[in-house]
């Protein structure tokens, strides 16, 4: 896949969408083998956890939910696929941005058998930054059938922001308790909401702000969901130093970035300027 042609499947249309709703599907965005290369670095990710790697499933699950983040500088199949792919570009029109940075990547493999959803929740909440340009792309290497797909509430993104929490205990662990409304019972009344959500094949990707809501489902019995997802930073993106540790953390950002600086910083390294 060309980065010419991953950038002409961004239409008018699919930037209008992704304006209105805060979330899209590009279908055939990869090809066979950057899916195949992608799917080796994935492999070996799962063999050699970084630090930052963490088990968001109970115990007792039949299955395993396992995440890792920000390896792209580790894992070369990683770095090949973000900075070859063409998703700089496809980031820059959906974002209705001249630059794009690489914020982070995050590796999320459902293993057969998991019942642990991906509870509702905002993105941009649990980081360390401010602004309205970005863009997340979740990208599975497995067939995901509607039911186990990433679900959005169109229109989310625009705000408030709301409660980020810990999906296990539900844990107010980053913004102080109260300070942030709390997430309405989306799964309790589904009907009042617009929600989007498609079943994917390999090669189709979703792109969504960091503000919009979204979860997921388990996976069946004998189905794998292995997804990475890449997140981008656009024109208006800076720096919010915490007093607390962000998910993922950069220790250390906060002596080298002031508040409201851009994201200039060897981690976040341009793709598209």
């Amino acid at each position: 896949m060309t980065i010419h042609h991953a950038a002409s499947l961004v239409t008018p249309e699919l930037t209008e969408a992704f304006a209105r709703d805060g979330a899209v599907c590009i279908r055939g965005l990869f090809d066979k083998t950057q899916l195949e290369a992608l799917a080796e670095g994935i492999e070996e990710n799962l063999k050699n956890p970084s630090p930052r790697a963490k088990v968001a499933s109970q115990p007792d699950d039949p299955g395993w939910f396992f995440e890792d983040f920000c390896n792209w500088q580790d894992i070369p199949a990683y770095r090949r696929f973000i900075f070859e792919s063409g998703l700089g570009e496809v980031a820059a029109r959906l974002m209705q941005s001249q630059q794009v940075r690489l914020y982070h990547d995050h590796l999320l493999v459902k293993e057969p058998g998991t019942r642990q959803r991906t509870p509702w929740h905002q993105d941009q909440p649990y980081y360390n930054v401010e602004g309205r340009q970005n863009v997340s792309m979740w990208l599975p290497v497995d067939p995901v059938t509607r039911d186990a797909t990433l679900e959005f509430v169109a229109g989310s993104h625009k705000g408030p922001w709301l409660m980020p929490r810990t999906f296990m205990d539900h844990e107010a662990k980053w913004f102080p308790e109260g300070s942030l409304a709390d997430l309405p019972d989306i799964e309790a009344k589904r009907d009042k909401y617009k929600i989007l959500g498609w079943a994917l094949e390999p090669g189709d990707a979703v792109f969504f702000n960091m503000l919009t809501l979204h979860g997921s489902g388990g996976v069946g019995g004998k189905h794998r969901r292995r997804a990475f997802s890449v997140r981008f930073l656009g024109d208006d993106m800076t720096h919010a130093p915490r007093s607390w540790t962000t998910s993922p953390p950069f220790p250390g950002l906060d002596q080298e970035l002031t508040a409201g600086a851009p994201m200039d910083h060897p981690l976040f390294p341009l793709l598209k300027s």
